[in-house]
Formats: structure tokens, C-alpha cells, sequence
């Protein structure tokens, strides 16, 4: 039932999901989702925080911030969300459309767990890098908010690329790849 709903919400975004096509794809009669979900509304906002509890311990708890590296530590993160994505992808997909919404207003606590498992996600960027891998003639501090704003340019240049659209029906594989190629270009500009 969870799979068939992340996955309608995912398609067809929080207004144009339907519980009908749910019911559907889960095999189950629709009482048995009413039972469990009051409301669509509750059954979204559930999802909401399943799938950030399943992104928190089967993704953000395996990248390894022992990686002193920093843009090794990005391409290992990339490599793990990649996995993740591959393992789970209704629960991606699902997250990527709420991220990309703006048409369903979320209760404050929703809205702060979004804004922390972002965070997380970033702080998990800085921890234990080690600064000498860098240029000597590079400010360490200035090329580390280069780095990030560009990967939150590509970010940023992607979801407005993804805006309106399904993300499930998206091949993400040549934007992993290019993904690469930039942190390919970011070491060669930036490490000795």
C-alpha cells in the first residue's frame, strides 16, 4: 500500500494523486486504506515522514565521513544516493516531487523535518575534510562555498529543469554522469 501511494504521489503530485489508482495498484479494497489513513491529506503527510525516516537510515547513515577527501566524500555520497535511489525508488521519487511542490502547504513539523534532513545532508559534506588536499594558493574556506555553490547551481539548474515534471518518468543516469565530470573539473581547479 505504501509503495502504490508514494508511487501515485510521485506521478501525479499531492492534488491529482488519486486514493482510486492506490487502492488499484496495492490490490486492496479502498476502506482498507480509509481505515488506516483518514484522509488523503494524512495518508501524504505520513509518506512525508516515512520516506524522510528511510532516507535518514538506508542513505544519510551509510555515507562514510571518514572520507577526508572533500570532493571524494561528494562522489561517495553521489554513489550512495545512487544506490539508495536504485534500492528505493518510490521513496526518491516521492521525496524529489515533495521538494519540488509547491502546492500542498505542510504542517510546521514537516516542513522543519525537510529543512533538518537537508541540513544533515549538508553538514555531513564538512565533516572531518582535511583543508591540505587543497591548492596553497586557494583560501580553503572560499574554494569549500565554490565547490558548494556550484553543486547547488547544478542542484538548483536541475530542479527547475524537473519543475512540472513527473520525476519518475526522468533518466537520471546522463545527470549522474555529468555529475562526475564536474567534480572531476572542481578537483583539477582546486587540489595541488
Amino acid at each position: 500500500m505504501l509503495n502504490a501511494a508514494l508511487q501515485e504521489f510521485a506521478e501525479n503530485g499531492y492534488e491529482q494523486a488519486s486514493t482510486n489508482q492506490i487502492v488499484k495498484h496495492a490490490g486492496i479494497g479502498k476502506g482498507m486504506l480509509f481505515y488506516y489513513f483518514k484522509s488523503k491529506k494524512e495518508l501524504y503527510q505520513y509518506l512525508i515522514d516515512y520516506a524522510i525516516n528511510i532516507m535518514t537510515k538506508e542513505f544519510l547513515s551509510l555515507i562514510d565521513v571518514s572520507e577526508p577527501d572533500f570532493i571524494d566524500r561528494l562522489r561517495q555520497i553521489a554513489s550512495v544516493k545512487l544506490k539508495f535511489f536504485n534500492e528505493n525508488p518510490s521513496v526518491t521519487n516521492f521525496i524529489g516531487s515533495v521538494y519540488l511542490a509547491d502546492e500542498v502547504k505542510l504542517p510546521v513539523h514537516l516542513q522543519k523535518q525537510l529543512t533538518d534532513l537537508q541540513s544533515y545532508g549538508y553538514s555531513m559534506l564538512y565533516e572531518n575534510i582535511d583543508p591540505t588536499l587543497f591548492r596553497d594558493d586557494i583560501n580553503v574556506d572560499k574554494a569549500f562555498r565554490l565547490i558548494r555553490w556550484s553543486i547547488e547551481g547544478y542542484q538548483n539548474e536541475l530542479t527547475n529543469e524537473f519543475k512540472g515534471k513527473q520525476i519518475a518518468s526522468v533518466d537520471l543516469d546522463p545527470y549522474w554522469e555529468e555529475f562526475y565530470e564536474y567534480l572531476d573539473v572542481l578537483k583539477t581547479s582546486f587540489y595541488k
